[in-house]
């Protein structure tokens, strides 16, 4: 026997044990009643036959990236409904709703002319306009800090490629860039903080002179604007834990956006952010007096919001004597522009995709139906998630509740990224901790064990746990999406890690189907 066989047989009887142990839905202590023999049936396909590499391989090598508002977005959506169509699930549909205009880049190259002939790593941010064609420019050094530099660089700035951001210090990366969770951290994780404003990291941010400085530049004409992006990442996507971790270089680029997507779309100067250490090198080659001169092409191209550019996709497996009831799973569907889109959030969206096809595969027959959301113009600030919630629920700011508030039974969000699953945040609901608790314990072989008290912040969950409705962030192993991959250029199928997808789409089907079964909703945060 080969040692991949043995590995294989041996792995193949960790699988069946839960049902030698016990083959009938059993009583917990708690009084939560596990089905043991179906979680052993959805381990089995979820580990051994999982198709999850295969959706984010069309998600991001194929469709990504997916913009909300442009063309590839909408492409990924006419995908994935055919795979659903496939699954047999239900109620398959788009819910639109107004974005304002896309935008698609097209076509973008940049080299250092002078001093000396180099290639410019980087990329457009999203929503700037082209260059109208290839351009010649010099490049100028204009630190500008406060609006009171405004008028010393007024009249001189036309036609120039403009860098406004100082030299940024490029440190060996001796700290801790793969991000797994020590016991420290998984000990902090069960500590409730008190709540502390939320502040960019690096510092606040000052918004108001961003928006002054935009519209200065654009106004006096500036050919381009370079910038080398942030110093800095905390807590991507949405976990409060203390975890810092040091920005990589070595042309990993971290891109924002660059303009606006309403009627002023297309006002402000093509803006590229750089690689840092090309950056830096032509600050310091101006620093000396010497001339710096590049070649530059931005072609983009925006989409008039003919239709509406906003949608969320939606599928469900239907339920049985609890229909009308609805276990909610979800994750943001678009991405950023940078790379494809790959840990954020293709490999959210592939979970939970993978998710409804392992019970559909199995034949699972759920009391509640089992509505798959995955979320447009998240990246823009939740706005899909807000519009279903304000659609079906009622309107957070106001006390009216819509019909369907009472019919959710729980909502389970994934976008932390490509690690695998440790436990789940509970938003402070107390009552659901219990019930997590004996959830996790038929997965605690596969690394679940963390049932954590304290609310996180900063992705979709938080569109409905505003409701008041029982609404759950998954905890996930950070790996590199601090560090390397939040929104940035190397965001791509490459830096996917297959068994901890495989193990979060299991995980997160066995969550579905459990609180799709049990006999009442999950309890809700008194409010």
């Amino acid at each position: 026997m080969t040692t991949r066989k043995a590995c294989t047989l041996v792995f193949a009887l960790c699988l069946a044990i839960p049902v030698f142990l016990i083959t009938e839905t059993t009583k917990a202590q708690s009084g939560e009643k596990i089905d043991y023999s179906m979680i052993t049936r959805i381990r089995d396909e979820g580990l051994n036959r999982s198709q999850v590499m295969d959706h984010i391989i069309w998600l991001s090598d194929i469709y990504g990236p997916r913009l909300t508002g442009s063309p590839a977005i909408k492409q990924a959506s006419g995908w994935v409904q055919k795979k659903f169509t496939e699954w047999k699930l239900t109620n398959i549909h788009e819910e639109e709703w107004p974005f304002g205009k896309g935008w698609s880049l097209v076509r973008f190259d940049a080299h250092m002319i002078e001093p000396q002939i180099s290639p410019l790593i980087g990329y457009p941010k999203s929503w700037t306009p082209g260059t109208n064609g290839r351009i010649s420019a010099e490049v100028v050094y204009a630190p500008i800090q406060s609006e009171a530099d405004f008028q010393k660089y007024q009249g001189k700035l036309k036609g120039k490629v403009v860098l406004t951001q100082p030299l940024r210090e490029v440190k060996m990366l001796d700290g801790r860039i793969v991000l797994r969770m020590n016991e420290d951290e998984t000990k902090e994780a069960m500590n409730t903080p008190i709540p502390q404003p939320r502040q960019r990291p690096g510092g606040p941010r000052n918004l108001s002179l961003e928006g002054k400085l935009n519209k200065f530049l654009y106004d006096e004409g500036v050919a381009a604007v370079f910038d080398r992006g942030s110093d800095s990442q905390s807590s991507a996507g949405g976990s409060d834990l203390a975890w810092m971790t040091q920005r990589t270089d070595g042309g990993t680029i971290f891109v924002g956006t660059g303009g606006p997507r309403d009627q002023n779309a297309g006002k402000i100067s093509p803006s590229i952010t750089l690689a840092v250490e090309h950056y830096n090198r032509m600050v310091r080659i101006i620093e000396k007096g010497v001339p710096v001169k590049v070649e530059l092409n931005v072609e983009a191209q925006f989409h008039d919001e003919t239709a509406k550019n906003g949608f969320n996709l939606i599928a469900e497996i239907p339920g049985t004597d609890l229909a009308s009831e609805i276990v909610l799973i979800g994750a943001h569907f678009d991405s950023h522009h940078s790379g494809t889109g790959a840990t954020d959030n293709a490999s959210g969206s592939a979970a939970m995709m993978e998710a409804l096809r392992i019970l559909t595969a199995i034949g699972a027959k759920p009391r509640r139906t089992i509505r798959i959301a995955l979320w447009g113009g998240e990246e823009e600030g939740l706005l899909g998630s807000r519009q279903y919630v304000r659609d079906h629920f009622g309107d957070p700011a106001k006390s009216e509740r819509k019909p369907e508030f009472e019919q959710l039974a729980a909502y389970f969000n994934i976008d932390n990224g490509t690690g695998r699953i440790r436990g789940i945040w509970s938003q402070g609901n107390l009552a659901a901790m219990k019930i997590f608790e004996e959830w996790i314990d038929p997965l605690r072989d596969l690394g679940v064990t963390i049932v954590s008290p304290r609310s996180v912040s900063s992705t979709d969950h938080v569109s409905l746990d505003q409701m008041g409705l029982p609404a759950f962030q998954f905890i996930q192993e950070r790996l590199e999406y601090n560090s390397r991959t939040h929104h940035s250029n190397m965001d791509v199928v490459d830096r996917i890690q297959r068994d901890d997808m495989v193990q979060m789409a299991t995980v997160t089907a066995v969550f579905a189907w459990n609180a799709a079964n049990r006999d009442e909703k999950l309890p809700r945060k008194l409010r």
